[in-house]
């Protein structure tokens, strides 16, 4: 028996509460990890946002996919499915916060950090990580008790306000929304030179996996001074794409692209300060103005940043693009997961989808 993560966000946990709880499904990209799954295997079950461990379920059956709408509407994305039997799954306020004393100090990937750190997070980044056994005997047994003691966590307005769901009616379906908090500050727009340095590391990144390199001109002497291309012609003087003018100059002005031929492969837009809208606005004004192409794009930024870049691409302006929701094409990846994937000794083997080991996907439900 082996025990592996189960992330929710607050809408899917209640989606999954509603149902009859019988099948937990994950996005095809997770096929892999869902391959693995044993019967007897436990899935323990944390909500994201509020950062609470709140349910088991117990593997029952062999992996399978089913495209057939689950519990999420007719977009249901988690096609990658198991049967499963709830062993506990607790309501919200007596859900327990991973920033309780009793769990933050026992658990192997939190002890003897700062509760301030955003060095545990990795482990929660996706559903299907494995926990170690000694964690995984441990969160079970924490959770089987609390099911019987019910003591509650109650709720503040911090996580009141992340998990306050927002709803728009398009022509032909609902979608879930998010209205961020306006920053308290704005702070320098300018780039900042650990962004810099990022930049640089993305291009890095790509050149090694054989993809050529698209950087701004306003950018390219300060990325160059941490960045020297092992091939000359791998950074491009001119974009061999064919597009209109107004979407050439969009492109152009993205922090990093990566080529290959004459498609884009994937674009990254990499934010420091405080303020994050001018990444994300770019990635939209692109999906809106060519909303046939078939583009991956991420927001790279500080971990301490994560929640406020993915509630801005679930803005509700972001929701209602023709080509569908932002949320849909856009991902958010750390600046700790862009330096693990340069350091990696296999980098010049490896392909760009490993960055879907690393990325966050902002839920649309």
């Amino acid at each position: 028996m082996k025990y592996y993560t189960d992330l929710f966000s607050p809408e899917t946990y209640q989606a999954f509460s509603n149902s009859d709880r019988t099948i937990s499904g994950f996005r095809k990209r997770q096929k892999s990890f869902v391959q693995r799954l044993e019967v007897g295997d436990k899935l323990i079950c944390y909500v994201t946002r509020i950062s609470r461990w709140f349910g088991v379920l117990e593997v029952i059956s062999e992996w399978f996919e089913d495209d057939k709408p689950y519990f999420v509407g007719q977009n249901d994305p988690f096609v990658m499915r198991v049967k499963v039997k709830p062993l506990v799954w607790l309501p919200l306020d007596q859900s327990i916060p991973i920033h309780e004393d009793f769990i933050w100090n026992e658990l192997s990937y939190t002890k003897g950090l700062p509760k301030n750190s955003t060095h545990w997070t990795g482990m929660m980044r996706n559903s299907l990580n494995e926990l170690k056994t000694r964690d995984g005997s441990f969160l079970l047994k924490t959770l089987i008790e609390q099911s019987s003691s019910t003591k509650n966590y109650k709720l503040n307005d911090n996580d009141l306000a992340k998990i306050k769901r927002t709803t728009v009616r398009t022509h032909d379906k609902e979608i879930d929304v998010v209205v961020p908090e306006d920053d308290e500050k704005v702070e320098d727009e300018k780039e900042t030179p650990e962004s810099i340095r990022i930049q640089a590391t993305i291009a890095k990144i790509g050149e090694r996996m054989g993809h050529k390199i698209w950087l701004p001109r306003r950018d390219k002497g300060r990325v160059m001074q941490h960045w020297s291309p092992d091939k000359e012609e791998s950074l491009l003087e001119n974009l061999p794409l064919n597009y209109d003018d107004t979407t050439l100059k969009t492109i152009e002005n993205i922090d990093v692209i990566w080529i290959k031929g004459r498609s884009i492969v994937r674009a990254f837009e990499v934010e420091h300060t405080t303020s994050i809208y001018s990444g994300i606005l770019r990635m939209a004004d692109l999906m809106a103005l060519q909303p046939n192409l078939n583009i991956k794009a991420h927001i790279v930024a500080p971990e301490e940043r994560k929640d406020k870049v993915l509630d801005e691409i679930r803005r509700p302006v972001f929701s209602l693009l023709e080509k569908g929701p932002l949320a849909e094409s856009c991902t958010y990846l750390s600046y700790d997961s862009i330096k693990k994937i340069a350091n990696d000794r296999s980098l010049g083997h490896l392909k760009d989808t490993v960055l879907e080991d690393y990325e966050e996907i902002a839920e649309e439900f």
